[in-house]
């Protein structure tokens, strides 16, 4: 079947929008007669009824409203181009975006990504802060969130990014030596680094069935230091599969036990509820899901 004039599509769509071929003939700046030869020499072209009568009014038939829908897709798809070739002609004003992500986290698992998304989303303006913690983000300033912490947040819309495990690791040197870490016990020779108030050192010792080994002599409200302690031999810290994932594989960091416990706490997506619904954010924030869910290994670093 031969595709009719195009024209005779954006007649029909305004016909079908409007529901009265006057307002139709109005909007098209044509008159009543040239909107109803459109619609006739249409139907007569496609073989059926678009329109029946009801009252003053026409309303779609069943093949009508089929019609009526995948018109309505292109001529939306249409008008989206055409503002689009528009902006970019204009050098439209790009979207301005702030977000705020742990630090660690942010240079483990969330920097180079951040950059594909610039490079796919090349309207945006972004300006990256730094916080871990619910409390610590300056809500004033800040779009959308990546949090460490526990829910509920009220006033705010927020989404599991990662649910994550803690399990023991340390430098490779630790794994050599008359106190070498082969069992849980082992670790009562090592200086366990603590970012919290030792909760979750706890919780991995009652699941390895060792008893807790007391208060530590120091900690840090820096997870990034206690890494680093890690990495350079002065201890054993609890981290996770997100931020810990490129220690382990460049060999900076070992698992020394396999034991690994629910965190206490997850990284959360946040943002204000009274944001969630604005363009930027909710690009930024369907983006930023659909990576967290995409498997490990699939980001290709730069």
């Amino acid at each position: 079947m031969a595709l009719p004039p195009l024209h005779a599509f954006r007649v029909f769509e305004s016909v079908a929008r409007l529901g009265n071929v006057g307002a139709a003939a109005a909007e098209l700046h044509v008159t009543p007669g040239a909107v109803s030869q459109q619609i006739r020499a249409l139907q007569v072209s496609l073989g059926v009824d678009l329109f029946q009568k009801r009252g003053r009014q026409l309303a779609l038939t069943p093949s009508g409203s089929q019609l009526q829908r995948s018109v309505a897709s292109a001529m939306d798809a249409i008008h989206t181009g055409v503002r689009q070739l528009s902006a970019h002609k204009h050098g439209a004003a790009k979207q301005a975006l702030t977000i705020s992500i742990p630090q660690v986290h942010g240079v483990a698992w969330l920097a180079t990504r951040l950059f594909t998304f610039m490079a796919e989303s090349p309207n945006f303006q972004l300006k990256v802060l730094t916080s871990s913690h619910f409390q610590g983000v300056d809500w004033r300033k800040t779009d959308v969130a990546i949090v460490y912490g526990m829910p509920p947040w009220p006033g705010f819309w927020w989404r599991l990014l990662h649910g994550i495990h803690m399990t023991p690791v340390c430098s490779p040197q630790l794994l050599r030596g008359p106190n070498a870490i082969r069992q849980p016990s082992d670790l009562a020779y090592h200086r366990l680094l603590h970012e919290d108030d030792g909760s979750q050192w706890r919780r991995w010792q009652a699941e390895a069935g060792i008893p807790y080994a007391g208060e530590s002599d120091v900690h840090f409200d820096d997870f990034g230091i206690v890494l680093q302690a890690a990495r350079d031999g002065f201890g054993v810290a609890l981290s996770d599969e997100v931020v810990s994932a490129r220690d382990l594989d460049e060999g900076r960091l070992v698992q020394p036990l396999h034991l690994s416990v629910p965190a206490l706490h997850n990284y959360y997506c946040i943002c204000p509820d009274a944001k969630r619904e604005t363009t930027e954010v909710s690009s930024f924030i369907n983006w930023l899901i659909e990576e967290a869910a995409s498997p490990p290994g699939s980001q290709v670093d730069p």
